[in-house]
Order: C-alpha cells, then structure tokens, then sequence
C-alpha cells in the first residue's frame, strides 16, 4: 500500500509504502497543499466508552471493547485510556478485573489501552462540581481500598482525578505519586490553598478544566482561576463545542501554552441517535446536536464527540495551528505518561492518523494501524 502525505510538524511531502501495519519505504515528493497530513494517531486520556457500552458496566464483554476500540480508531484515536467513574467499591473491582481480563487475552486491545483512567469516587458531593457522578458513591480517599482497584487492574491505574478538598487528599495524593500514578484536579469546588497543598503534594494534572465545577462562582476566587495559574498544571480541555465556549478555549490555550491537552471526553452514549437512554444508574438524553445531558439539569453527562472533532474546533477557537492541534492531541500525554511518540520511520509501526488537508478530520478508516 502506497499513500502521500504531508509531515504536521514540517509539511514535507513523503510517499509511503506500508505493508503489515509498519513503513517500509519513504521517499521525499513534491510538496502539494492538497495532500492529506499525517500525524500521530491521538491518545485520549479520558474514554468512558460509546455505542452504548461503558466500561463501567457489570456485562462488559471483549467484543463491546472492541467495539469501542473501533469506533474510537475511526476518529483517528489510536490510543485511549478507558475511564472509570465514581462507582462502588464492588463495581470497580468487578470492572477493573474483567477490563485487564480482556486486555490480558488481546495484545492489541492492550496496545491500544496502555492506562486506565480512575474519575472518582474520590471527588466533590455538592451539585455542580460533581455533574453526572452519583452522589451516594463520593467519599474520602482510602489507599487500601485504591490498592484493591490496583490489584484487580493489574496495575493499570495510571491516572487519577480527585478533589483536593477530599479530607486526606495531600496524603493520598503523595501516596499515588509515589506509585507513579499521575494525579489530577478535577469535580472540585476547592480552594486556593487546597488546590496549591495538592499540586506540592504533587498533583500534575487538571481534568476538563472548566467543567466538573459551580455555574456559578467568585469571578476572583475560584477552582478555574487557582488552576490556570498553576504552572505545574497540565490542563485537559473538552474541545467539543459544547462543554467550554470558543472564547474560554481560547483563553486556556493562551494561559497555559504549552500544557494543554485535549480529551473528547467520550460518554457511553457517544454516537448514538438523539433520544432518552438509561446509563451511569441515571436517565440521560442525547440531544439533536449531539450533546449528553442529565435532563431537566445544566450538568453535562460526557461527549458525544470524539477527539478528531475537538482537534478541529481548537484550531478554530483558538487560532492555533495544526501543528499545535496535534500536540495537544498526540504527543503531550504520551509524553506526560512515558509513553513512546509514534515515529515516520522505516519499520516503524504504522501508528498514525492522516487527515485532510483543510478540514483537518481523519480521511478513509481514519488510523493507519
């Protein structure tokens, strides 16, 4: 198989030869602005699922994985990390342990699913911080109950979002740090100084800054604000169109520059038909715009998008390039979590997403794989 493309980062022309998922061949061509790019395929660090299926779910099976491993790669996401929200103690380890099951028995779906995403319980019980996680479920953190999870998990828990107002969280925080899970701020209605006690006890993360918290808030003194300021702070962001309006994109971006990252945030019912579904223990609706709601509330129940679609409304809001889209998608995170940057190289796996030229949304299957 022959394609040819243009490098994101230089816009060189290449033309590629592909045989078995890995490069056998490059060869420079004349540049032509209509050629497709070709970047890195994207890594989402923040999947719940899609389709309907969740990975919270008491009947997951490795085909709904795969399921969901498919639809995400369709949208040029080559890696992701599953999440898994505020649950009980029971669920989690049910689900942790029939996730690292399936991946255990798929090298493939494990490659593509290098981390999980811990979202909760560890986070706010007031209304608004929490959105759509169930109030019941929230508590205190608990190392032996998280060790539980990590056991069942076989050791994937590489990320973690809590609240930092959490009584006990500097300790827990330094705990998984030392455990090197990666800790981020998210369903918060903390303070200044609790935000500033969890990044010393070495919080690096922000999730979704500027969801997961009060409509309304003090304009001066407020989780958003205190977050934005603190330069170890890598912030993700929801680029979908829905979560965060152009102006507050754009705004995040500047502040925080080059430690920004962007999530789709996908819900279960990402890419299902408008209508009322039943997910999460909740009612939700899906709306003809294709946002996810809690009905008859403000609060957001994850995105009905995918990572391609923030990609593009990134370099609209907030006027950055291409380039600069791909790093917030592609390489940071791997970065952040140690993971290898796919490389245009001969034999090199073929771990890449080539998007159109104007429209910058994944063209044909959308990953090379």
């Amino acid at each position: 198989m022959q394609i040819s493309v243009r490098q994101f980062d230089t816009s060189e022309a290449l033309r590629l030869t592909l045989a078995e998922g890995r490069i056998q061949a490059l060869e420079p061509i004349t540049t032509d602005e209509s050629l497709p790019w070709i970047a890195p395929s994207f890594l989402d660090p923040q999947i719940n699922g899609c389709l309907g299926r969740g990975f919270v779910s008491p009947d997951l099976s490795s085909d709904d994985v795969r399921l969901i491993a498919d639809k995400c790669a369709q949208h040029g996401i080559g890696r992701f990390f599953p999440t898994f929200i505020t649950s009980t103690d029971d669920t989690f380890r049910r689900s942790f342990s029939t996730m690292a099951k399936i991946l255990d028995a798929d090298a493939e779906l494990n490659r593509r699913m290098p981390c999980f995403h811990l979202e909760g319980p560890y986070l706010s019980s007031e209304d608004g911080p929490r959105g759509a996680h169930s109030r019941e479920c929230m508590r205190d953190p608990n190392w032996d109950e998280f060790q539980r999870w990590q056991d069942a998990a076989g050791n994937r828990i590489r990320l973690v979002t809590v609240a930092p107002e959490r009584h006990g969280m500097p300790a827990f925080i330094e705990k998984l740090v030392t455990a090197k899970v990666v800790v981020s701020l998210g369903h918060t209605a903390a303070n200044g100084q609790q935000i500033r006690d969890a990044v010393a006890a070495g919080a690096t993360m922000s999730t979704h800054l500027g969801n997961g918290c009060h409509a309304t808030m003090n304009r001066h003194e407020n989780p958003i604000w205190e977050q934005l300021a603190c330069d170890e702070l890598t912030a993700s962001i929801i680029a979908d169109g829905h979560h965060l309006p152009p102006a507050v994109v754009k705004s995040i971006v500047r502040a925080k520059g080059s430690k920004v990252v962007l999530t789709c945030d996908a819900g279960n019912l990402a890419g299902l038909p408008a209508g009322r579904y039943r997910d999460w223990n909740q009612e939700l609706e899906v709306l003809a715009s294709g946002k996810i709601v809690v009905p008859g509330t403000p609060y957001l129940a994850g995105s009905g998008s995918f990572t391609d679609t923030c990609v593009r409304n990134v370099i609209q809001m907030a006027g950055v390039s291409f380039r600069e889209a791909i790093e917030m998608a592609s390489i940071r995170t791997r970065e952040l979590f140690g993971l290898p940057v796919p490389k245009l190289a001969i034999g090199e796996r073929a771990d890449f997403v080539i998007c159109d030229a104007k429209s910058y949304l994944p063209v044909g299957p959308g990953l090379l794989m």
